[in-house]
């Protein structure tokens, strides 16, 4: 006697569950809502969009010319025809302030990429290989953490003359050393893994884990430190066209107005002012994105 039944059988028309992405869905499911439920992070990312805007559509939505002249409307207050008021040569302020930020912003995002890069490929070779190599690397650090920051910008940029190209070329050669500490500190706990060990066992070269399985669970500390570092590279290009040293006149830059506009705080209050709440607002905005990407990414909010 013949059965024809076939117990269990599959249907062949259910869909194929494949390992790991449900597990990285609900990952990025869990870290956009403990993002967005930051309040102040919140507020960081629309600040941070506003001023991407401003970069972006500057152009379009400035009202003058940036570098335009008028010496009947020098140093008028804010309102009426100009919105937040003229400077010395009656060159419109609101207008500047949005050029300014497609200087400040261009150099912070480059200058920071430098550094991102430098530090990742020394952080994971450091961390890897050890021995003298961690040992050059660390030490190199040390030597850049030592080095006054404000005293190589200014050497620097005076060797090179002041550009856009020197500024975010001197930046991200000083900034790498943190984020070569912490991606280092990420490489000698992840190399010790199973799943790390399994592919060393398995003949993978160095190149080949490093970048397909440290680099991207290691990654996560390394985008909160570039990201609050970015506010520090914007008061540091600030800092350089204050003294003097930034973009070239008459280009606005968001220090260079604050410079002059120092020497109009009694008559024209708004010269120095705003361009300092640009500044500020950008730092704020950075770093409250930078501390809720690392309350976000904290394992520990998980458990």
């Amino acid at each position: 006697m013949t059965t024809s039944a076939q117990p269990n059988n599959v249907n062949q028309s259910s869909p194929v569950v494949r390992l790991g992405e449900e597990p990285v869905t609900r990952t990025r499911r869990r870290f956009l809502r403990a993002f967005f439920r930051n309040q102040i992070a919140i507020v960081g990312l629309i600040i941070v969009l506003l001023m991407l805007f401003s970069a972006v559509f500057g152009p379009s939505v400035a009202p003058y010319d940036p570098n335009q002249t008028n010496a009947a409307n020098r140093l008028q207050p804010p309102g009426g025809q100009y919105f937040l008021g003229t400077d010395e040569f009656g060159r419109d302020i609101f207008s500047r302030l949005l050029y300014g930020a497609r200087i400040s912003l261009e150099v912070a995002f480059i200058a920071q990429s430098i550094s991102v890069s430098i530090g990742i490929i020394m952080g994971l070779i450091s961390g890897w290989y050890g021995g003298l190599i961690d040992d050059f690397v660390m030490r190199l650090t040390d030597a850049l953490f030592a080095l006054p920051t404000l005293v190589f910008l200014i050497v620097w940029v005076s060797i090179m003359e002041p550009s856009k190209q020197s500024i975010f070329l001197s930046l991200g050669l000083i900034g790498w050393a943190s984020i070569a500490r912490m991606m280092r500190s990420q490489v000698l706990v992840l190399k010790e893994l199973d799943y790390v060990m399994a592919a060393r066992a398995l003949g993978a070269n160095a190149f080949h884990i490093m970048l397909r399985h440290i680099l991207p669970n290691g990654i996560a500390p390394v985008i909160v430190l570039a990201s609050l570092g970015v506010a520090g590279v914007i008061l540091s290009e600030s800092g350089l066209s204050f003294l003097g040293l930034g973009v070239e006149i008459p280009n606005p830059s968001w220090g260079s107005m604050i410079d002059t506009g120092r020497n109009y705080t009694t008559n024209a209050w708004w010269y120095a002012i705003f361009p300092g709440l640009a500044i500020m607002l950008n730092v704020l905005g950075f770093n409250f994105v930078g501390d809720g990407l690392r309350d976000a990414l904290d394992p520990k909010q998980y458990d």
